[in-house]
């Protein structure tokens, strides 16, 4: 329970705080008076007793190396140091947990996690939902936001997920929506939808790998969105972990000052003590609440445009087989609320909004709406909500049309379950925005679909879905690219089969995909990659040396060289120590 609390004031570091089991006192200040200390009494489960606690600082207080090498510099006894760490743990949960009421537009902060894959940023995703008692402790489970079973398999990201917290710094309630982002280059596309709904980006980058290549393609993104750039050096605490040359990989590269990076480690870390209260507490990392502060502090607040007319970007939708179409939003000028008739731009309908509530990670009350929608082509991703009865003028840009790269043909084991996969597709659709899809016939296989993806493993997490999430059983044929026909009578057609190819004396040329590569390695397994690009009929283009250590070698080479193996053969040839990123650049004639 909260007791005799009033504001306090900002902890100096000329101020100690003397720990014991009987509770924490304050020592060496020129005052303890009541405006300066905040009580809290913590009844253990166990013992009839109680514990009390003196606190005085702003809050939260950090967690950080310093802090543990302070507590050790007193020469505390282990106990001691982990009734402090338990102690910040269980208050930032009673801080930050209460229900978040009407929060001022300057106190709302809207920001998304990139990194390249496996650079922990899902897991500091984690700590952060944590810490701000988003999700208490016993709720908790890694990966909270990766909400799919796949997810969870393969230990990456595949959809964007998003999250309200509360978070109070210095008596002020802020409102902190996070976007969680896919890390693979297949779904970039996800990072891209995320960054237009945000004002500011945590750059996550392992303190051991340092930067890689989908590190670079992110940050760019986000530079090209004008978004206010945090940097974190995560996993500090591996024993590999080089966070000042990281930081200097950075700023070479990168250019972004990271004299103010953040050092974490989103680990947690056991406590031993015998004491019962204390037992089942851990430390919630390493530097996330320096986090919590940067993103207060440094991340801008959205404008306050609520007098406008009302234009909301739709970033995300589902579809839910109780309500329909569920769609997720950024409002960017003006308000909405539960009643309103709503008009979506691109597709031209309009509906009442039935429910809109927020996002919490299970969607237990950045906003989400309900209207009855029941067909999936009204509400598409990148549309704009606004009032029917106040429209905008002009639509939000949206985001940058998805490219398919690969295409396979989907066919039904069974041919009646046909509109059963029709159906499926066309909700997978609306919850995956790079999807496309057409119907075909194979004289060897019936009815089908030929569909298009971003990448290898965009397909096989799409055929992985159908299957798990629909109950079908599909026959995939092998990935193909779209090749470009220019005819004899002017026409140019685009052509995924060889069956429909025209006869050769009716074209002139084919043209094939051409995609641009770039490879970043460490110098000794440039050799390797370069004989890869020679042997995939690749174009060199250029090789510059990031650091002292790494390069970036440039090819340009057909996609259909790509859809094979190419990934495998680049970690194989590197021993995993290399990384990519591609765009598609044109088409060339083969």
């Amino acid at each position: 329970m909260l007791k005799n609390y009033s504001e306090p004031e900002s902890f100096k570091e000329s101020q100690m705080l003397s720990i014991s089991r009987e509770g924490i006192v304050l020592s060496n200040t020129p005052s303890t008076s009541s405006s300066a200390i905040t009580t809290f009494l913590l009844s253990s489960s166990s013992s009839s007793s109680s514990i009390l606690f003196l606190f005085l600082a702003s809050w939260p207080p950090p967690l950080s190396l310093k802090d543990l090498s302070l507590a050790s510099s007193k020469e505390m006894a282990a106990a001691d140091r982990a009734m402090w760490l338990a102690s910040i743990s269980y208050f930032s949960n009673i801080l930050c947990s209460s229900v978040l009421g009407q929060v001022p537009i300057s106190n709302i902060r809207n920001f998304c996690i990139i990194a390249h894959i496996d650079h922990g940023k899902s897991t500091l995703a984690d700590k952060l939902l944590q810490l701000t008692g988003t999700v208490q402790k016993r709720e908790m489970k890694e990966q909270f936001l990766d909400n799919m079973d796949l997810e969870r398999e393969r230990g990456i990201t595949i959809k964007l997920q998003a999250a309200r917290m509360r978070f109070v710094l210095e008596s002020e309630a802020y409102c902190l929506n996070l976007i969680d982002t896919p890390g693979h280059v297949d779904f970039s596309y996800e990072v891209s939808r995320s960054l237009a709904a945000c004002e500011g980006a945590l750059l996550v980058v392992d303190a051991s790998q340092g930067v890689e290549a989908q590190t670079l393609a992110n940050v760019y993104l986000a530079l090209e969105s004008n978004l206010e750039i945090i940097p974190v050096l995560n996993k500090i605490d591996l024993p590999g972990a080089e966070p000042n040359r990281v930081a200097k990989e950075i700023e070479e590269i990168i250019g972004l000052n990271c004299s103010n990076a953040i050092h974490c480690s989103a680990k947690e870390y056991r406590i031993d003590c015998s004491m019962p209260i204390i037992q089942s507490l851990v430390q919630e990392g390493i530097g996330i609440a320096e986090i919590l502060r940067a993103i207060v502090t440094r991340i801008p607040a959205p404008k306050d445009t609520s007098g406008s007319p009302l234009r909301a970007l739709i970033f995300d939708s589902y579809y839910d087989p109780y309500r329909g179409v569920i769609v997720y939003f950024r409002v960017v000028d003006g308000t909405i609320k539960k009643g309103d008739k709503i008009y979506f731009m691109a597709s031209g309908k309009d509906y009442f909004a039935d429910e809109i509530g927020v996002l919490s990670p299970n969607q237990l009350q950045v906003g989400y709406l309900s209207a009855s929608i029941r067909s999936v082509a009204d509400a598409r991703v990148g549309d704009t909500i606004t009032h029917f009865a106040r429209k905008a003028e002009i639509s939000l840009p949206g985001y940058e049309e998805a490219t398919p790269m690969v295409f396979c043909g989907l066919f039904p084991v069974d041919a009646d379950q046909f509109p059963e996969l029709r159906d499926a597709l066309e909700k997978l659709q609306l919850n995956d925005a790079a999807l496309r899809f057409e119907a075909e016939t194979s004289s060897a296989m019936g009815f089908g679909f030929r569909c298009g993806f971003l990448g290898l493993l965009h397909m096989e997490i799409v055929q992985e879905r159908l299957e798990r999430e629909y109950n079908l059983t599909l026959i995939t044929t092998a990935p193909s690219v779209v090749y470009r026909v220019n005819c004899v009578n002017g026409d140019t057609i685009e052509c995924s089969n060889p069956s429909l190819l025209p006869e050769p004396g009716k074209r002139i040329s084919i043209e094939e995909p051409v995609v641009k590569i770039e490879m970043l390695t460490p110098k000794d397994y440039i050799g390797p990659l370069m004989e890869l690009g020679q042997e995939r009929r690749g174009v060199f283009k250029e090789m510059n040396y990031i650091t002292e250590g790494r390069a970036s070698i440039i090819y340009e080479l057909p996609l259909a060289e790509m859809v094979g193996d190419f990934f495998d053969q680049l970690k194989s040839r590197s021993k995993g120590y290399a990384s990519m990123e591609y765009s598609f650049v044109g088409y060339k004639n083969t």
